[in-house]
């Protein structure tokens, strides 16, 4: 029987993402695995879409002007933020592992879930205007070549995307 949720998140979970996650199967004792991305190689036009319709000037000129994090400092705020969110599961009383992953996480989903013991997936990020209309963000890729259920949840709120 499969009792692994898999969560692929783009920045440290919330106490509210957490309690989101755990009411989705409320009652249950699942485990909880965590991937995150170190994020290295961000897009330029959907991130520059992004970063302006969040009003985030400097941000998005800092990506025009091609500055993007080292692989070593992509991991380790990649490794704190995984450290942050398995505290947030901690904090509820929940175990929860996990790992940092390459920059596209698509290979790691498919080997855990290829894996066996993963009954979904659920990621968990903030809208991406570009991304998520043009069906290019990490859920609808993942529903492409995943044979388990994905669900995408917005964080900090308790829309799905």
């Amino acid at each position: 029987m499969t009792t692994t949720i898999l969560v692929l998140i783009e920045d440290t979970l919330a106490p509210v993402d957490v309690r989101h996650l755990l009411e989705l199967h409320e009652g249950e004792e699942l485990t909880y695995r965590v991937l995150v991305p170190a994020d290295t190689d961000r897009p330029l036009l959907p991130t520059i879409v992004d970063n302006l319709g969040l009003g985030e000037l400097k941000e998005a000129l800092d990506r025009l002007r091609g500055k993007e994090p080292t692989d070593t400092q992509a991991r380790a705020t990649a490794a704190e933020q995984l450290a942050a969110t398995l505290a947030e599961f901690a904090a509820v009383g929940r175990d929860a592992t996990g790992e940092v992953v390459a920059d596209d996480p698509l290979p790691a989903l498919r080997d855990a879930v290829a894996a066996g013991d993963v009954r979904e997936v659920a990621i968990v990020t903030y809208p991406h205007a570009w991304e998520d209309t043009f069906h290019q963000d990490w859920a609808s890729r993942a529903r492409d070549v995943l044979d388990v259920p994905v669900l995408h949840l917005y964080s900090g709120t308790s829309e799905l995307g």
